[in-house]
């Protein structure tokens, strides 16, 4: 690849990740809307200070959901893993063939998506053991147990209410 070429596959990269996180997020407050769960979305929660702290926190958006009864738990597992269908896009139009594939920067956008499209491991703990979980993330949040003590039986280690706080 030529230097100029790279640099634009970068920045296509940079700026498809960029854009990914932000409707990661909002794939997951897709379903918990459509589900009728109340949920809290915050951009930069943990900011630290001007454009490149903003850019270099960690996460850049967060949905919580703030309560789901015990009988809505299945519309907490579809919202965990509802960013997959951000992948469908990169895999219609690589098999309908519209899209150059020997292209560069045609493959670093459909890596950045696909990257984007990918769960993070507070989605699978909240897929896994959204029946473990009770009650309002926001009015009772818990702090993580320390290593001499032990979550209760009715918690996961995974899931306790950080486990909202998404990629």
């Amino acid at each position: 690849m030529i230097g100029l070429e790279v640099v634009g596959v970068g920045t296509a990269l940079a700026v498809t990740i960029g854009l990914g996180l932000v409707a990661h997020e909002w794939t997951h407050a897709l379903v918990l809307r459509l589900g009728n769960v109340e949920y809290d979305v915050s951009y930069f929660p943990a900011r630290s200070g001007g454009v490149i702290g903003a850019l270099a926190s960690y996460p850049w958006a967060v949905v919580e959901p703030v309560a789901a009864d015990a009988d809505r738990t299945w519309v907490l597992r579809l919202a965990a893993v509802s960013p997959l269908a951000l992948s469908s896009p990169v895999f219609v139009l690589a098999a309908s063939g519209i899209v150059p594939a020997d292209d560069p920067i045609v493959a670093g956008i459909a890596i950045g998506v696909l990257a984007c499209a990918l769960p993070s491991p507070q989605d699978f703990s909240v897929a896994f053991y959204a029946h473990r979980r009770g009650g309002s993330r926001s009015s009772d949040r818990r702090e993580r147990p320390t290593r001499d003590e032990s979550p209760s039986d009715d918690e996961s280690p995974l899931c306790d209410g950080s486990a909202a706080r998404d990629s």
